[in-house]
């Protein structure tokens, strides 16, 4: 059941004004158009880990939504964990599959690893990464690779592909002064590293402005329409901001609005 509380509901038009709406992101998503949404980078509640004032979360109603209202060509990314306590609960996987089963494509499987956890395990080692589901409908129709510099650069002898024999061969190739980043992406979390707005830290799971900003970046252009159906404190709707993107920001908590809707305030002049 859904906690009781006042919601404030909108109905969706595509020419309606972007924005923040208090209200069950499935009832919203429902009064949205279809193929609608360039890019949805959210991050979904899990295996109860978190209170989030009491409200629950319906994963198959959302993932059916989403496929109905993202674009031909758009992309989901979907960050995700497991409860480890007694074993993986595979959540991560049982969701990743679902979205498979109605429709997505898994794009890639990519890893979200925060380099200063400081949850130690006695029996195990220290977990320290969450799954980041890039899930496309249909191919992705942006896709703008993040690059980073390459130890060594210049023309060398590099071994090739072997064939069925299983003998080297070596061919003349150049290596470039960057590559494309591999999909394994390390940020710092906590106060400065997952964001420096302290008000951010009222919402229970905060995920790293970077990380948000970096998919952002990948997988739209400019004035594409970013969604963030579960928005929480807001992340994925100030970095769309930051980087000249429409937003829609959804939650069904009045308080976790309202906090995204300062971070929004503290920044939009800096941004524009």
């Amino acid at each position: 059941m859904i906690k009781t509380q006042t919601k404030i509901r909108h109905k969706y038009s595509n020419s309606e004004k972007r924005g923040f709406f208090v209200m069950d992101c499935i009832e919203f998503m429902q009064d949205m158009s279809e193929n609608s949404i360039d890019l949805t980078v959210t991050s979904p509640p899990y295996d109860n880990l978190r209170d989030y004032k009491g409200y629950s979360f319906n994963f198959e109603g959302i993932a059916k939504n989403l496929y109905r209202i993202t674009k031909n060509g758009g992309v989901i990314v979907w960050v995700v964990g497991d409860r480890i306590n007694g074993g993986r609960s595979l959540t991560s996987f049982k969701q990743g599959l679902f979205f498979k089963e109605i429709g997505f494509q898994m794009h890639d499987i990519m890893i979200y690893q925060k380099k200063n956890t400081p949850f130690m395990r006695s029996n195990a080692y220290t977990n320290c990464f969450e799954f980041m589901f890039v899930m496309s409908k249909d191919k992705p129709k942006t896709f703008n690779p993040l690059k980073e510099k390459t130890v060594r650069n210049g023309y060398e002898m590099l071994t090739h592909n072997k064939k069925s024999d299983g003998v080297n061969k070596k061919v003349l190739k150049e290596l470039k002064k960057e590559k494309t980043k591999r999909n394994i992406w390390s940020y710092a979390v906590g106060m400065g590293g997952t964001t420096s707005d302290k008000i951010a830290f009222k919402h229970p799971a905060v995920f790293p402005e970077k990380l948000a900003e970096d998919h952002i970046l990948s997988w739209s252009n400019k004035g594409d329409l970013i969604f963030d159906p579960m928005c929480g404190s807001g992340t994925t709707c100030k970095m769309a901001l930051k980087h000249g993107r429409e937003f829609i920001g959804v939650d069904i908590s009045e308080d976790y609005i309202a906090i995204a809707k300062e971070r929004i305030n503290g920044c939009q002049l800096t941004f524009l």
